[in-house]
């Protein structure tokens, strides 16, 4: 079969990586795809917000599967026009997608049917934020509710910061019209967990959890981030974690959206609290989570054109997901200055010590060829270097090596992906 795959990030790479593995898979293509992707998908120069063409390429191409990575297509119902056409897509509809379209939306949702989640208050009048900050419990977390890139969160340890916070969402804009609605949400302490699940409409089935670094320096230091290093499994994701979230948390959120009209067939992406009351939802997004994906798919042993049929198909309750009893881990490699401002254009070297490794994976972030056909820096994550390994550890210590093979000016990572519980000892 034909497949495109919308997107030309690291997750995206992944997905690409992984659909390849599937006898399947006939022919893979790419829009836009990058320079990794290129190695086992046909990169289309066709950008993802541009709906039509890229339906009018799926009708050209006779594509039988299209696969939506990133959140904006979604959000902006590209999966709606696809199958207006009669064009076989994976993802929601936009009007499930906005279960990450809008952080009021799915608190909202999340209060009505009683799934766990941090207490809230939403605005839309900057005047009156101001005033609720005045006299709310700090430290407090400012969310812009419409989508930012993964960075629309601010958490603010003064009545100062969360002042400022306001200003910077609401007034100057920072993330536009994202910041039109925010989120006043209360701080939650605990561990974060990432969990992707498969949702068909009505069945929901968990992946191997992972676990996520957003900020940009060791120690969890500096600006929020799309993420700079990823783990799976995580050793804090327990079977009693799991039992309750199934009961409290997955089952209920897809039934909720069932229930308002708004069926969600794709994947959901839960951000877990694990607070000492129990596993909070912190966000849900509507796609792979990026890393998340990096670190999850490789462990997965499913043939992933079959898990994306059964969703579309509504015949979720058939597959069974298997994972191997291995830790990954994945470091992301970034140009010096992200997330503010860095350099593009750096040519890039090292890619052929990958070759043969089964288990070291380079995943292009932010990457192109340029007018000479050398493989450049094209974004401020450029790579994810990627390793499996018996434990964490392993993991670690074979990304972080793997991490030295490649070089370009100006590279930037965090030190300290996955140290903290890489003695941690658990069972998969």
């Amino acid at each position: 079969m034909k497949i495109l795959v919308i997107g030309g990030g690291g997750r995206e790479h992944a997905i690409c990586w992984k659909l390849s593995q599937s006898p399947k898979a006939e022919k893979i293509y790419c829009a836009p795809g990058n320079a990794g992707i290129r190695e086992v998908a046909e990169c289309v120069p066709i950008q993802p917000m541009e709906f039509e063409k890229l339906a009018d390429f799926a009708e050209e191409k006779k594509i039988d599967l299209t696969v939506v990575g990133m959140d904006d297509p979604l959000i902006g119902g590209i999966v709606d026009v696809f199958e207006a056409r009669g064009l076989r897509v994976f993802g929601p509809r936009k009007n499930a997608a906005i279960l990450e379209g809008s952080k009021a939306f799915s608190k909202d949702l999340m209060r009505k049917y009683g799934i766990p989640t941090a207490q809230y208050e939403t605005f839309t009048d900057p005047g009156k934020a101001a005033e609720y900050v005045k006299t709310c419990r700090i430290p407090v977390v400012l969310k812009a509710s419409g989508p930012a890139l993964g960075k629309g969160v601010l958490i603010c340890m003064t009545r100062e910061e969360a002042e400022e916070g306001i200003r910077t969402l609401m007034v100057d804009k920072k993330f536009g019209d994202s910041g039109d609605t925010v989120v006043v949400e209360e701080f939650m302490t605990g561990r974060e967990v990432s969990v992707l699940s498969f949702v068909d409409g009505k069945t929901v089935r968990i992946m191997s959890s992972a676990q996520d670094h957003k900020r940009a320096k060791d120690g969890d230091q500096g600006l929020n981030t799309g993420g700079m290093g990823n783990f799976s499994p995580s050793p804090f994701y327990t079977r009693e974690v799991d039992d309750f979230c199934e009961k409290n948390i997955y089952q209920k959120t897809v039934d909720a959206m069932a229930a308002e009209g708004r069926p969600f067939v794709g994947v959901i992406f839960f951000g877990l609290m694990l607070t000492d009351e129990g596993p909070k939802v912190l966000e849900y997004n509507c796609r792979f989570g990026d890393p998340e994906a990096q670190v999850v798919l490789p462990r997965m042993e499913n043939d992933l054109v079959d898990v994306f049929e059964a969703c579309i198909d509504g015949r979720l309750e058939e597959i069974d997901l298997k994972f191997r009893k291995q830790a990954c881990v994945t470091v992301v490699l970034a140009s010096d200055g992200y997330p503010v401002k860095y350099e593009k254009g750096v040519p890039i070297q090292g890619f052929e010590k990958f070759r043969g490794k089964s288990d070291y994976l380079c995943f292009h972030a932010g990457t192109k060829l340029d007018e000479q056909g050398r493989i450049v820096t094209n974004g401020g994550r450029v790579l994810d270097i990627t390793a499996l390994g018996r434990d964490l550890k392993e993991a670690r210590r074979k990304a972080y090596e793997a991490t030295e093979w490649i070089s370009f000016r100006n590279k930037y990572m965090r030190h300290d992906i996955a140290k903290s519980i890489e003695d941690i000892d658990f069972s998969f």
